[in-house]
This record gives structure tokens, sequence and C-alpha cells, in this order.
């Protein structure tokens, strides 16, 4: 299996049931991973570096104003897509295996989690991996601390409350906070 197939298989929401083959090239990129972001936040570097280092990570080129504070962490890192203008902040931790898409202009804060996996519910199921993507669309702001999860979609200029955990998908222009997240308001 090739890294194409996986992202195939992984895009198209199929499960992993455990399979030696895609489970080892897993492993391969999430190494891989964990190498280029030892090396992004083991040391000071300059935003062209910055960028050069992400754009190994996922596999394709970031927009130059593309800019990440470390730390940041990634479990496999060829799943992330980002926009033009996208800013992620300090301690973000992306796990990207089900795939992640960032939006022209977006705002991620502080520790934000993306996370894009479940496994399964039954004991005898645990070991299977359900990816599911995170679409967080042009303009969005992801206040710190806040956790969206597996196959949620974030419309258009929204904004997500610090220490949110968003479960369901978000409207345009609609602002959301909670435990699970919901509706605060919409920005008119």
């Amino acid at each position: 299996m090739e890294l194409n197939e996986l992202l195939e298989h992984l895009n198209a929401r199929k499960p992993l049931f455990g399979e030696e083959e895609a489970n080892t090239l897993l492993r391969r990129y999430a190494n891989e991973a964990q190498r280029i972001t030892a090396e992004m936040n083991g040391a000071y570097h300059e935003p062209h570096e910055i960028r050069a280092l992400f754009s190994r990570l996922i596999g394709k080129e970031v927009d130059e104003a593309f800019c990440l504070f470390p730390p940041f962490y990634a479990d496999f890192g060829k799943n992330i897509t980002v926009g033009k203008n996208v800013f992620i902040n300090s301690c973000c931790c992306f796990q990207d295996q089900g795939g992640i898409v960032i939006g022209d202009g977006a705002l991620i804060g502080h520790r934000v989690t993306l996370a894009t996996l479940n496994h399964g519910i039954m004991p005898q199921d645990r070991v299977s991996l359900y990816p599911a993507p995170i679409k967080i669309g042009k303009k969005v702001w992801i206040r710190a601390g806040a956790v969206i999860l597996p196959g949620v979609t974030i419309g258009e200029n929204a904004i997500v409350a610090a220490g949110a955990v968003v479960s369901k998908d978000v409207p345009d222009n609609a602002i959301v906070g909670g435990v699970p997240a919901k509706t605060i308001r919409m920005i008119q």
C-alpha cells in the first residue's frame, strides 16, 4: 500500500480494522511526523523555516502568509490542508489521519485539539480506527483549548469559544461554546 492509497481509503471514511499493511504505513508516517515536529519544536526557527518544516510535514507547500507558533504536534501529518493566511497558535495537537482542511484566514488558538479518528465502541473492536474529516471554513476563529471531534464541519466566519468541545457541525456565522458546544448567538 502506498501513501496515496492510504489517504484515499481514509478520506473515503473507510475504517481500518487492524490491517497490518495500513498500520505499518500509519506508523511510518507517524514516526516521520514526530521527527519533523521535534525539529520544529526543539529550537527557534525563523517564520520561513517554520513554513518549510510544516510544508514538509504535510507534503505540500503552504502559503507565504501561513504562520505557526510552535510547539505543534501531529499524529500523521500527511492529511492536513491549509488555505491562505492561516494562523495556528502554540501547543496545538492535530490527529489528522481522517483529514483536516482549514480554510483561508482561519485562526486556531492555543492548545486547540483537532481529532479525526474514533475507535470501535465494543471491546473486541477497540483497535479499529474510524476516520472522519474536520473541515474548518474561511475566517473561522477557534479559541484556546477548544476540542473539535471527528466529522465536524465549522462554517465560514464562525467562532468557537475557549474550552468548547465541538461534536456537531457549526453553521456559518455562528458563535458556539460549552461542552458539548451549542450555538450562543449568530454574527449579524
